[in-house]
């Protein structure tokens, strides 16, 4: 591991603070579970974004699916 510096407002230490004492964990390992958080979330939007960017260059088309209508029947 790498130890690096950060500056931080003071709230934002006491409420990190906080959170990791009342998880039972140390503010570090809070911070690297924060930021691996909010990496997995750029990834999945960067993603959702190529799709949606793929949908809007080939559009689904008339009866494109249509094929699969009979396996959506739901029986009770």
């Amino acid at each position: 591991m790498k130890t690096v510096q950060m500056t931080l407002d003071d709230a934002l230490v006491e409420e990190v603070d906080r959170a990791a004492q009342a998880l039972g964990t140390t503010c570090s390992a809070f911070t690297r579970d924060a930021l691996r958080d909010a990496l997995a979330r750029l990834r999945e939007k960067a993603l959702e974004e190529k799709h949606r960017a793929g949908y809007a260059r080939h559009p689904v088309q008339e009866g494109e699916f249509s094929d699969w209508k009979a396996e959506q029947v739901w029986v009770d």
